[in-house]
């Protein structure tokens, strides 16, 4: 499923306009990137939490030339699976 499918979806299953749900979708996404640009965490109780990963800076190599590179200090966004979630997509069918 990507973003369309998801504006779709969500036209259908609520009857609102497409223009409406995808501003409803916008606004989502708009609201969870501000929240993890913050620094904030994201949780959505049973099937899922965002949090940004602090790193630090470390000396690398260039995979190329194999000479040694310093790595800036960076943060990077990470996505934990609910437990709900989980057993839903591990579920197995008898």
């Amino acid at each position: 499923m990507n973003k369309a499918d998801l504006i779709e979806t969500l036209r259908e299953e609520s009857g609102l306009t497409r223009s409406k749900a995808e501003a409803v979708v916008e606004i989502l996404f708009g609201k969870m990137a501000d929240a993890l640009t913050t620094g904030d965490r994201i949780e959505i109780r049973g099937f899922c939490s965002f949090f940004v990963k602090h790193y630090g800076p470390y000396a690398g190599r260039n995979p190329k030339t194999r000479e040694p590179v310093q790595v800036e200090a960076k943060k990077l966004p990470f996505f934990k699976c609910g437990n709900e979630l989980k057993e839903r997509v591990d579920y197995k069918q008898t």
